[in-house]
């Protein structure tokens, strides 16, 4: 049996302000080198500060959200929609709570800070130690509706 279309996708990227601001601060922290320091007084100073900034805006965009060929799909985790209890939509307050004073030491989480809601995805597996998963995304209703109808569809075919 193929594969279903993917139900899911996105890719938590910094947001587009982060970019100036980044290479901005770059470019400051270039320049002050170049003042203490005679040797870095050349644009190769500006360019490899300006690179390493974009190299690491480029490495918080890396994570990517899939569901898929029956699993949630985070980044390199990958979770079987079988073992899903339930979805719940969190929100920037809930999320505050969930990884704070509620946080349990032994949950998946993928977060970033600049992105308000998540997704909580509770298991049902009670060989894995892991009580839940945490995952950020901008859009956390869609994620939790392609969950549960992945998971739903999935058990009807396996089912029959």
């Amino acid at each position: 049996m193929a594969n279903p279309p993917t139900s899911y996708r996105e890719r938590l990227t910094v947001p587009w302000w982060a970019w100036p601001a980044t290479l901005g601060v770059a470019a400051f922290l270039a320049a002050e080198l170049a003042i203490g320091a005679v040797a870095l007084r050349h644009p190769v100073t500006f360019a490899l500060a300006c690179a390493l900034a974009a190299a690491a805006l480029f490495a918080l965009s890396r994570i990517l959200i899939r569901v898929d060929g029956g699993e949630l799909q985070v980044d390199d985790a990958r979770l079987p929609l079988e073992v899903i209890a339930s979805v719940e939509v969190i929100g920037p307050e809930a999320r505050r709570d969930l990884l704070g004073l509620d946080a349990d030491p032994l949950a998946f989480v993928i977060q970033r800070p600049w992105i308000g809601g998540g997704v909580r995805v509770d298991l049902a597996d009670p060989a894995d130690p892991t009580p839940y998963w945490f995952v950020s995304t901008r859009h956390p209703g869609q994620l939790a509706a392609a969950l549960l109808a992945a998971r739903d569809a999935r058990g009807e075919v396996t089912a029959s």
